[in-house]
Order: C-alpha cells, then sequence, then structure tokens
C-alpha cells in the first residue's frame, strides 16, 4: 500500500472522483470551452487540496491546545473577567470560603478548660469557644503536645470540637 498524504481521507478522495466524474476532467462549474484557468479540474483540485491542508494544520494546533490545557488544568474555578472581586466574583469566593477557621487550642487561666480561638470566616472577628469536657479521656501529655506543637488529636476529639466550634459560631452569626 502507497503512502498516503494525510489529507487524503476517504471522504476526501471520494470528494475528489466525484468531482472529477461531474466536470469530466475539464471545467468544475460545467462551462463548455471554459476560458478560465482556475475552472480546469488540475488547478482547482490543487487550491482545494491546499485548503484542507490547512485546514488539518488548524485543526492539529487546536487538538494540541486542548491537549496542553487539559494536561495543565489544575481545576481551578475562573472567575469572571472585569476584575476579581465584581459582585459576582465576590459571591463565588464568599460561598467558596469555610464558615471558621480553627487558629488555635488553649487552656482558661481562671477556670483551667479547654476553648478554642476561631476566626470567623470571610471577616477580621475572632471568637474564643469553650471547649468543656470535649478533651476529657485524653492523657495531658498528649493535650500539652496539641496545643504547644499543633499535634493532631484523634478523630473523635477533633470531630467533638468542630461540632462544638460550628455550633457557637453558627450561634454567633443569627
Amino acid at each position: 500500500m502507497a503512502n498516503l498524504p494525510k489529507w487524503s481521507t476517504p471522504n476526501r478522495q471520494t470528494k475528489l472522483v466525484k468531482l472529477f466524474l461531474d466536470s469530466g476532467g475539464f471545467c468544475v462549474f460545467g462551462h463548455k470551452n471554459c476560458l478560465v484557468p482556475d475552472h480546469h479540474y488540475e488547478v482547482f483540485i490543487e487550491s482545494l487540496i491546499a485548503d484542507w491542508q490547512a485546514e488539518d494544520r488548524e485543526q492539529s494546533r487546536l487538538d494540541w491546545q486542548a491537549e496542553q490545557r487539559a494536561l495543565h488544568n489544575l481545576g481551578e474555578v475562573r472567575l469572571p473577567l472585569r476584575g476579581h472581586f465584581n459582585n459576582i466574583a465576590r459571591d463565588i469566593w464568599h460561598t467558596n470560603q469555610p464558615l471558621f477557621y480553627l487558629e488555635s487550642l488553649g487552656i482558661d487561666g481562671l477556670r483551667l478548660k479547654p476553648f478554642a480561638r476561631v476566626k470567623i470566616g470571610s471577616s477580621y472577628m475572632r471568637l474564643y469557644v469553650n471547649l468543656g469536657d470535649s478533651l476529657r479521656g485524653i492523657s495531658k501529655n498528649r493535650k500539652r503536645k496539641a496545643i504547644r506543637y499543633n499535634k493532631p488529636f484523634p478523630r473523635e476529639v477533633e470531630a467533638r470540637i468542630s461540632e462544638l466550634v460550628s455550633l457557637a459560631v453558627r450561634d454567633y452569626l443569627k
């Protein structure tokens, strides 16, 4: 099998054969004794092939760009273009923010009870939430490491702390 050029697809070959059969190898527009050289079959198919090659180049360029976009896509949400904080972008940003950020844990010096310092999302406000007996059952050493070095608590304790903090933040925001 001979190596065919890239532009030579089965559909295009069929189109060339049909064009030849319709024109009889002479004028592709059906003129008898046509004197316009661009209407002759040979010249016409050369320009047609050049157009197909240009289409193929453009399609391969678009495919390459799409592949590059897919490879380098970070999955980020694109915000509208008219500035970072127009009305729509601001709403999108605020809805994507968490309700609160747990900044630190500590022990209240007067009552000797644990508390959490919490920053409310999209605000400068900070709350100090009393954690009560949520750290009961954890060793003194583990509490100290969590408070001083931000070591994690067990998952059950983290869930209790998160629940207490979210209740306090929702109560504050009402």
